[in-house]
């Protein structure tokens, strides 16, 4: 009979399992400098934006850990920038820009996903191809096209340009192809129809890929710089990446406390929704890669 030694023996991880000793030691040494270089610009820009108005931001004098840590620089932010008009503006265009993302790109990615209509394949080339160019080769363009419209100095210009993506169309075609075609025969001969079959049976089945379109949608919005810069001209319509950018300006002194205590604002609400949504968005990743 086998002894409890020799169970609790089988059952203990060993070492082939996970790799070798040296193997592991690299492998975390990799994942500790992948954590420094993406955790570790965030943490400077924190510590930096608590210290004191007399430490050192940068020179040879400067320190990482602020000695007399203190939340002026935030505070002297509210006070001389309208953070609260920012933030509106700012989710105002996220909330119409995810809207627009999920009815467009669900939409269309359900069509493309269905088989039997002639320039479908087109279609799906046609979106791949668009995505080569980058968006500075076509804002010239974009912006004659949004003043003809009479939309420069307005919200509705810096979202309409981007009211839907080709990535997200292709993310949610592939989150629908994973849906097998025997369920919806089965759906056919129920009598549901063709709203009924995508309201019931595919839009359930992509919960995840649709999660992830509203997580990029959401960031790509709350960060875009260059397209509110070309679009907005008065202050009350600034977001809040291109508000906060006046901190760099010689009218609030050049305080570069300020400055960060500025992007530390603007990316609390990203790092916020991530953390909620982590687990859910790296399932929508998995199960939207599983067709392209």
């Amino acid at each position: 009979m086998t002894t409890a030694v020799e169970k609790n023996r089988r059952l203990m991880p060993r070492w082939r399992d996970y790799g070798r000793p040296r193997e592991l030691v690299v492998r975390y040494l990799l994942l500790v400098f992948v954590l420094f270089i993406t955790v570790g610009p965030l943490a400077w820009q924190v510590l930096s934006s608590l210290k004191g108005p007399t430490e050192d931001v940068f020179g040879a004098g400067a320190s990482l850990i602020p000695h007399h840590p203190t939340l002026r620089a935030y505070k002297e932010v509210f006070d001389q920038v309208p953070v609260w008009t920012y933030i509106r503006n700012s989710l105002f265009i996220a909330v119409i820009s995810i809207t627009s993302q999920l009815v467009f790109s669900t939409m269309a990615g359900y069509m493309l996903s269905k088989p039997g209509w002639k320039g479908r394949k087109l279609v799906w080339v046609l979106l791949m191809a668009s995505m080569m160019f980058p968006f500075e080769s076509i804002m010239v363009s974009l912006f004659l096209s949004v003043r003809d419209m009479g939309l420069v100095d307005n919200l509705v210009g810096v979202w309409l340009p981007g009211f839907v993506a080709a990535i997200n169309v292709l993310i949610m075609r592939a989150a629908f192809l994973s849906v097998p075609r025997e369920i919806e025969d089965a759906a056919m001969l129920d009598g549901a129809g063709e709203w009924k079959r995508f309201r019931y049976l595919y839009l359930p089945s992509a919960y995840g890929a649709i999660l992830v379109v509203t997580i990029n949608t959401f960031i790509s919005a709350w960060d875009d710089f260059l397209w509110p810069l070309i679009v907005l001209r008065s202050e009350e319509h600034f977001t809040l990446t291109l508000g906060l950018a006046r901190l760099q300006t010689s009218s609030f002194g050049y305080d570069q406390r300020l400055v960060m205590a500025g992007s530390v604002i603007s990316v609390i609400p990203v790092l916020v929704l991530f953390v909620i949504t982590q687990r859910w968005f790296y399932k929508g990743v998995s199960s939207g890669a599983v067709k392209l």
